[in-house]
């Protein structure tokens, strides 16, 4: 999806967001330290399952995924970080620049991120950021589980 068609989803739904361009690339969570709160960073990574990829939205403050629980809480039998090369067959996108909306696949979603009023996130394109209300999220996206 392009920034244009993101803003059009955003909009139907009346959803609570800003995009916010910077002047250098965002490809982690990490690199947004000066341009907003680290601590609201949204990552989402594209993980492989027995039922394909899906899309898992997550809360820095979970620190790294822990697939082991994840598989048990969201009954999954395989789950992985995703072959790049097929991340960016399947969606389009390249590791780095996953997107919070319009990712077109089936996502997961950390509960943690609805303790904020707004969380930041990728939009496919590394000098912009999508700040949004985490509720809107969930309207947004196929959510197929949530975790915490």
């Amino acid at each position: 999806m392009t920034i244009s068609e993101i803003k059009e989803v955003l909009d139907e739904a009346n959803c609570c967001y800003e995009i916010i361009e910077q002047d250098k690339p965002i490809l982690s969570a990490l690199d947004a330290e000066g341009f907003y709160p680290v601590e609201k960073a949204a990552p989402t990574y594209v993980l492989q399952t027995e039922n394909g990829l899906i899309g898992c939205i997550t809360s820095m403050q979970n620190g790294r995924l822990d697939f082991e629980k994840l598989k048990t809480k969201l009954g999954f039998k395989k789950l992985k970080m995703a072959d790049r090369k097929k991340v960016e067959k399947q969606t389009g996108y390249l590791t780095g620049c996953i997107p919070l909306v319009g990712l077109g696949i089936p996502c997961v979603f950390d509960k943690k991120l609805l303790c904020h009023d707004f969380v930041y996130g990728g939009t496919g394109n590394e000098l912009l950021t999508l700040k949004i209300n985490p509720n809107d999220l969930i309207k947004v996206n196929e959510i197929k589980g949530m975790f915490d």
